[in-house]
């Protein structure tokens, strides 16, 4: 489980924290959601948790233990809003086996089934891949390393429907064994998804009803995994 207990997170540059007080508690097999317009800081949140920054006040901590930075690196795979953005292999191998010293085919076979790419060929350029291979790739690459906790930053954004169908199904099935965060202004999409839910807004977190998750028809559904 992931905890956040009253963490507050002010850079120098800023007049205000861009988090403040924040608390949530993130079972295993349980994923969740924090949704909230731009700039309301929910990447900063996710870059806090993964590691890439450190709170000014409150504590983290994993299966009841503290972790600091570094350890909140290894624990986390964070793929951020459009990932291909962020690539940087010349191929689809190249970009999976990047960071990896050791890579077994088997465990690279496996990982592309799970996410749905068990037949694409490993030296197509990630740039030429359809947007939702490429989120799919993204994950992909997150996978190796074998997370303890999934955080997503808009996995949803630019993808027509259909694409976001098969997406969301895939989410749910990647949040059975692990913890998985997901950030969203769309929280409506992820209803079927997710089993809880908070609004960031201001820097300041609270509980989302599961009424508010209504829309097309879903709602939050604590036993329902897709």
């Amino acid at each position: 489980m992931l905890e956040l207990q009253s963490l507050t997170y002010h850079p120098a540059t800023t007049d205000e924290p861009l988090l403040q007080g924040v608390s949530l508690s993130l079972p295993v097999g349980q994923p969740a959601l924090v949704a909230g317009p731009s700039g309301s800081g929910k990447t900063t949140l996710l870059e806090v948790i993964a590691g890439l920054a450190d709170p000014s006040r409150g504590r983290i901590l994993w299966q009841g233990r503290p972790v600091d930075a570094r350890q909140r690196r290894w624990l986390c795979g964070l793929v951020f809003q459009f990932p291909e953005r962020h690539f940087l292999g010349l191929s689809v191998g190249q970009e999976l086996k990047l960071g990896q010293r050791r890579l077994p085919a088997g465990r690279l076979e496996a990982v592309l089934a799970q996410v749905g790419l068990a037949d694409l060929s490993l030296s197509v350029p990630p740039e030429r891949l359809s947007g939702g291979m490429q989120r799919r790739l993204s994950l992909a690459v997150q996978l190796l390393r074998d997370p303890k906790l999934l955080l997503l930053d808009e996995p949803t954004a630019g993808l027509d429907w259909s694409v976001r169908a098969e997406l969301l199904q895939l989410l749910a099935a990647l949040g059975r064994d692990r913890a998985l965060l997901i950030v969203t202004h769309e929280p409506e999409l992820f209803a079927h998804v997710v089993s809880s839910a908070w609004r960031l807004e201001r820097g300041h977190l609270r509980t989302m009803p599961p009424a508010a998750l209504q829309g097309n028809g879903g709602s939050v559904a604590a036993g329902h995994r897709g």
